[in-house]
This record gives structure tokens, C-alpha cells and sequence, in this order.
């Protein structure tokens, strides 16, 4: 027992490069796939129930036209065009994010982008697995939250256990059964208002009548935060493309259509039954609508766990040196843990990511196509700096910027994008103390011990 204990634990470079998944190096050809099945798992990864979540949270402070179309395509948009940009620095290196940050950030100082990324995705999950318990109880406090979140979270993490093909899996019935779920639930709470131009005016009295008022750039930040997270790691799907217009489809799917549709769907339902969670309305319609709604968010919700799940298990495998395997039990079991009460912070989680996670990736996109100018190989992630203070400070700039602008201390919400302002320092630091401080020294000129 303790012999498979122990090979269970230990690392074995080569069992995990020729993986399926491949943590620890750039992927070959040979591990690449095919667009099929890349664009099906896009449209799977991108039909998560962040979408719902935010787009409840718009139509409780926005009117719906123009304000709510207007903030989620701006926003949706932005998150494209992040995700494009470091999507193709993943196909064109075949290297996830880890990799990424090991090459920018160094061996050493990769550790800072990946634990912060890890964190803040398991508490995704912990989020995605109280909505799973909260879905099927109806609340948050029973204990049939509590029992059901427990099986949401060990479920998600056993069916991540097989990687890649097994989010490929979950993803298409999830899919199906979500679009026409949605569908419905738009039709209801369009329907229950009168029609469109009812619906429009109780959007508009709702908004007016709104304690938390959403300003149009406030509300385009939420858009940006409730997925920055997937732009910033595109990579970890675009390094499987065989072609570059497969990097750019993944986002595009995932953050023009997917997220789209969802977050319109979710203001439907907080401006006419004051909830993003259809499960809640079509209670009201009646078994057999009920449990359809239910089972479609659970679906959902299990493709969403998986992702988030799968996401730091990649980047923690590749910097940490540990198996997939053991990453996906030590990342599952605390994700579960954290669900269990941060669910009702939502909101606020995705106000804090929209500030300290799009800075992170400022030093990968200012390196890679400013410094490199898109010349890589595997020598030179080998040949990557120990460290790079020139990263590490960018990040901290972007960061600081990013929440001073959130928090109306720098330059206000209202006149900037607190995300965007983040990302956007984080990248100009990056160039003017790379090209101020001294040069970081390489892994292979590292004095030993």
C-alpha cells in the first residue's frame, strides 16, 4: 500500500510528457488535435453558468437596451481579444500557461502567477460547486446544500482525473441541453413581462428603482472579471490547435457566443424573476419543467467545475513538479472545501479578479511579442531565467493600478476600465524595466546549490 501510495505521488517527467495533457513541456504534434474536437469542447468550456451569474447581477442594475447589450458585447469583446492574443502565443508555442510563466517570469518566479491563478480558480470552483448544491436545494444553508455540494465537488474532481477527453465528454450534452433550457427561460421571463416592449419597461424601473446601480464602464469591468481568468489562460486549450485559426475561433466561441447568450439570458431572469438561477422560475412551472432546468444546470455547472478544476491542475503540475493526478486530488478536495461557503460572494470575487489577474499576463504578452518577437523554441524555455524582477514588478504596477482604479483612488471607475488600465501598465512596465534592470541571470548559468 504504501509502495502505490508513493508511486502515486511521484513525479516521472516522461509519464507526463507523453500524457494526453502533457504539463510538463511543449505538446508534439503528435499531441496536438484536431479542430473538431477543440471548437466542441470550446463551445463546452464556454456555455459556463458565469455567464447567468453576471448577467443577473447586470439586469438588477442596467436597463436592458441599450446599457446591458451595450456592457456585455464591450466587455465580451475585450476578453476576446485577451484571449486571442495570449491563445495564439499558445498555439504558436504549444506550451500552457505554466510553461508561459516559467519562460517570463523564470523557473522561481513563475511560482507568484501560478499560486495566484490556482487560488483564484479553486475558488471558482468552490463557487460553481455551492451553485450545484444550492440548484438542487433550493438555498444555502440547508443540509441538503451541504450533502449535495460534497458530491458536486468529488464529482467534478473524478471526472477531471482523465484530463482533456474527459471535459470533451461532459461538454456536448451539457451544451445541448443548456441552449435549449436558456431558450426557454428567455422566452418565460419575456413572456411573463407583457413581451418585448413590457419587458423593457420593467427593465428600465428596475434599474431606475435599483439600490446597486451599475455605471456603463463599472458594468463592463464585472464582464471583464467574470471570465479574465479563461482569457489569460487560453493557452491551456490553444496549445492543442493545429492551426492559428483554431486559436482564435476557441475565444471567440467561448466569449462572443457562449458568454454572450448566457449573460443575456441572465438578465432576462433578474429583471423579470429577480434571479439568474432558471431552476428557481421554473419551480413555479411545474415537476417536470423543474427537474429539466435542474438537470440543465447541473450540466452546466459540471462543465464549469471540470474547467476550473482542470485549469490550475495543469499549471500547478508543470511548476510544482507533481502528477496531474495528485494535483487534481489536492486542487478538488479543497475546491470542495471552499464551496461550501463562498458561493455568496460572488459579486465581489469577480470585482477582486477583474484587478490583480489581468496584470499577470501583461509580462507574457509584452515578452513574447515585443522582446522575442515570436521567435521561440523549446531550447529557449529551457534556457529561461531562475527569475525575472522585471515580471514580478510589472505585475505588482498593474496590479496596484488596477485596484487603486477600482477602488476610485487613482483615476476613477467611471472614466477607465480598472482591468484593462491593469493590463495595459503591466505591459509598458514590463518593457521599460526589462529594458532598465540588469538582464536576469539563465537556469543554466545558475550557480548549483
Amino acid at each position: 500500500m504504501i509502495e502505490r501510495l508513493k508511486h502515486w505521488w511521484s513525479w516521472d517527467p516522461e509519464h507526463e510528457r507523453a500524457s494526453a495533457d502533457n504539463p510538463i513541456a511543449p505538446l508534439s504534434a503528435d499531441q496536438r488535435r484536431g479542430a473538431g474536437p477543440l471548437l466542441t469542447l470550446a463551445f463546452g468550456w464556454g456555455f459556463l453558468v458565469t455567464g447567468l451569474f453576471t448577467g443577473g447581477i447586470l439586469g438588477a442594475g442596467q436597463r436592458f437596451w441599450p446599457d446591458i447589450v451595450v456592457a456585455t458585447f464591450a466587455g465580451n469583446f475585450a476578453n476576446f481579444v485577451i484571449g486571442a492574443v495570449v491563445g495564439y502565443i499558445g498555439y504558436r508555442t504549444a506550451c500552457n500557461s505554466g510553461l508561459l510563466y516559467r519562460l517570463v517570469y523564470g523557473r522561481i518566479g513563475a511560482y507568484i502567477p501560478v499560486l495566484i491563478i490556482a487560488v483564484l480558480l479553486i475558488g471558482w470552483q468552490g463557487i460553481v460547486v455551492g451553485a450545484f448544491g444550492s440548484a438542487w436545494a433550493g438555498n444555502t444553508d440547508s443540509s441538503t446544500f451541504y450533502v449535495v455540494a460534497i458530491l458536486a465537488g468529488l464529482l467534478f474532481t473524478a471526472t477531471t482525473y482523465f484530463g482533456v477527453k474527459g471535459l470533451e465528454s461532459v461538454s456536448i450534452p451539457a451544451v445541448i441541453v443548456l441552449v435549449l433550457v436558456g431558450l426557454y427561460a428567455a422566452w418565460l421571463n419575456i413572456d411573463r413581462a407583457g413581451g418585448w416592449g413590457g419587458f423593457l419597461e420593467l427593465s428600465a424601473a428596475t434599474a431606475a428603482a435599483s439600490d446597486t446601480p451599475l455605471s456603463p464602464l463599472r458594468a463592463i469591468n464585472l464582464v471583464i472579471g467574470s471570465w479574465i481568468v479563461g482569457a489569460i489562460v487560453m493557452a491551456e486549450y490553444t496549445r492543442f490547435a493545429r492551426r492559428a485559426w483554431v486559436a482564435i475561433a476557441i475565444p471567440f466561441i467561448v466569449m462572443i457566443i457562449a458568454q454572450w447568450f448566457l449573460q443575456i439570458v441572465g438578465a432576462l431572469g433578474g429583471v423579470v424573476s429577480g434571479t439568474f438561477d432558471f431552476t428557481a422560475y421554473l419551480r413555479a412551472e411545474g415537476v417536470v419543467l423543474m427537474y429539466i432546468g435542474i438537470v440543465g444546470m447541473s450540466l452546466a455547472l459540471w462543465t464549469t467545475g471540470d474547467a476550473n478544476l482542470y485549469l490550475p491542475v495543469i499549471q500547478t503540475s508543470a511548476v510544482f513538479r507533481r502528477p496531474q493526478r495528485v494535483m487534481t486530488l489536492l486542487c478538488g478536495l479543497i475546491g470542495t472545501l471552499v464551496g461550501l461557503g463562498i458561493y455568496q460572494r460572488f459579486g465581489q470575487w469577480i470585482e477582486l479578479l477583474a484587478s490583480i489577474v489581468p496584470p499577470l499576463i501583461g509580462p507574457v504578452i509584452a515578452h513574447y511579442y515585443f522582446v522575442m518577437r515570436t521567435r521561440f523554441s523549446e531550447a529557449t524555455l529551457e534556457a529561461g531565467p531562475v527569475w525575472n524582477p522585471a515580471a514580478i514588478l510589472a505585475y505588482v504596477v498593474g496590479a496596484t493600478i488596477a485596484l487603486l482604479n477600482a477602488n476610485n483612488i487613482l483615476i476613477s471607475p467611471e472614466t477607465v476600465v480598472p482591468a484593462l488600465s491593469g493590463l495595459v501598465a503591466s505591459v509598458v512596465a514590463y518593457l521599460l524595466a526589462y529594458a532598465v534592470l540588469p538582464k536576469p541571470a539563465k537556469a543554466s548559468e545558475a550557480v548549483p546549490g
